[in-house]
């Protein structure tokens, strides 16, 4: 029999995952208007600001659905979390405060100027406004992030209550903000929306192209969506890295898992591929570059590398869903540094809008970053277990004692019904608002 645990956790990751669709997009998509609004400023080239108008239609849809399924995961943490919520209350609090005051707040305040200002407040006043909605994107997902990172680098709190019901309290606010995991992991997230949206525009871009449709909008808006996903593809490469240092200090049984590495070594291996053996602790079919894994981390002298054997087997996390989750991350993040060079390199040349197989690789790619935002919060969140709150609490003893498990199960068949429905209207506005076009989108709001 399911128990309440296990359907609690799934509860909550199909909640947050649907959710996740959504944020990237409305945190890159408002930073891609604002330069697409100053160009028109700079320029005075009136695409530019048809391109802004455009997309302020695709990110009013974006944003609505965000809020609507956002709201949800805040309600879990009250009924199926409730030992989490006391145990973590007090240093969520002011964090998600802040988020709501700061982020949130200004960035819906200004929203409405940027749908329906068009044409009713001065150019500057509306290129203002959507670098505020831009700046409130981005600390509200700042804040989301620093919040979660605490959950895994905890830092600022005293432990207090008793050894039964234990509660954290807040010692230093700048200590919770700068957490050892959170600048690292902020910037990563932020670079993973500028990349699914950069592909987004791309794929955009590229149906236009395929159809022969508003040429000048289609070309100009994909040379600006290549620069930025070819800049996001190489620096994510970079923050990822840095994520790994980080993960390697403060949570090694974690890299371990990730690296599918039983057992310390002084020359770890990079592991390519394999599959991970938790019964025979090894790694089957593998393929490794010797020494690579201890360089990346501890540089040229080298250095030992934690393998999983060093920690109780009740501490481990479940090493073949984060070995998998964690390399096909990586794996589809090499890939789209080749596609964005690759692209680059021909537009260079003049040949890329000529090809069709490449314009529908375009379109089909829009996919990618979506999935491989999706797999990096699986690696981060399931690399995490046992642990809601790493070292300190542990997820069997966060839930919710008096929710039966024939409740969850039953909420979660009703959202998973709401969000399908939820996802079918989302899509059908997106694409009736591609397909419609810039043009009809400008008389719109003229």
């Amino acid at each position: 029999m399911i128990d309440a645990v296990l359907l609690s956790r799934a509860q909550f990751a199909m909640t947050i995952m649907f959710h996740y669709i959504f944020p990237p997009l409305s945190i890159g998509l408002s930073a891609l208007m604002a330069v697409m609004e100053g160009l028109y400023l700079k320029t005075g080239d009136k695409t530019y600001e048809s391109m802004a108008r455009f997309w302020s239609r695709i990110l009013a849809a974006n944003f609505a659905m965000g809020v609507a399924t956002g709201v949800v995961m805040e309600f879990q943490f009250g009924t199926n979390w409730a030992g989490y919520t006391r145990f973590v209350g007090d240093v969520f609090g002011p964090a998600l405060a802040a988020e709501g005051i700061l982020g949130f707040f200004l960035e819906a305040c200004f929203l409405g100027v940027v749908i329906f200002g068009w044409d009713r407040v001065p150019p500057r006043a509306h290129w203002f406004s959507t670098v505020m909605v831009a700046l409130g994107a981005t600390l509200s997902a700042s804040l989301i992030v620093m919040a979660n990172s605490w959950q895994q680098t905890p830092a600022g709190y005293v432990l207090a209550g008793t050894a039964q019901v234990p509660k954290a309290l807040m010692t230093s606010f700048w200590a919770v903000v700068f957490n050892p995991s959170s600048i690292p992991s902020i910037v990563h997230v932020l670079l993973g929306a500028y990349l699914q949206t950069a592909f987004v525009l791309l794929a955009v871009s590229a149906y236009y192209v395929l159809k022969g449709r508003h040429p000048d909008f289609a070309k100009k808006g994909f040379a600006l969506g290549l620069k930025v996903g070819l800049a996001s593809s190489l620096a994510l490469a970079v923050t990822g890295h840095w994520q790994a240092v980080v993960v390697a200090r403060n949570q090694p049984a974690k890299l371990a898992a990730f690296e599918g590495l039983y057992e310390s070594r002084d020359d770890a291996p990079l592991s390519l591929f394999g599959i991970p053996d938790d019964d025979e602790r090894r790694l089957r079919l593998s393929v490794e570059i010797p020494g690579l894994l201890s360089l990346l981390l501890h540089g040229p002298s080298g250095g030992r590398v934690a393998g999983l054997a060093e920690f109780p087997r009740e501490d481990w996390p479940p090493v073949l869903v984060c070995f998998a989750a964690y390399h096909a991350m990586i794996g589809l993040g090499m890939a789209f540094v080749g596609w964005m060079l690759l692209s680059a390199f021909l537009m260079w040349k003049g040949r890329l809008f000529k090809s069709r197989l490449l314009m529908l690789g375009h379109v089909a790619a829009v996919a990618g970053p979506y999935l491989a935002n999706q797999l990096g919060w699986c690696a981060a969140e399931f690399g995490r277990q046992p642990w809601a709150v790493y070292g300190l609490l542990r997820t069997k003893d966060a839930v919710s004692r008096v929710v039966p498990a024939a409740h969850v199960l039953g909420s979660i068949a009703m959202f998973g019904t709401l969000y399908l429905c939820l996802f079918a209207v989302w899509a059908y506005v997106i694409g009736a608002k591609i397909e419609r076009g810039p043009e009809e989108e400008h008389k719109g709001t003229a």
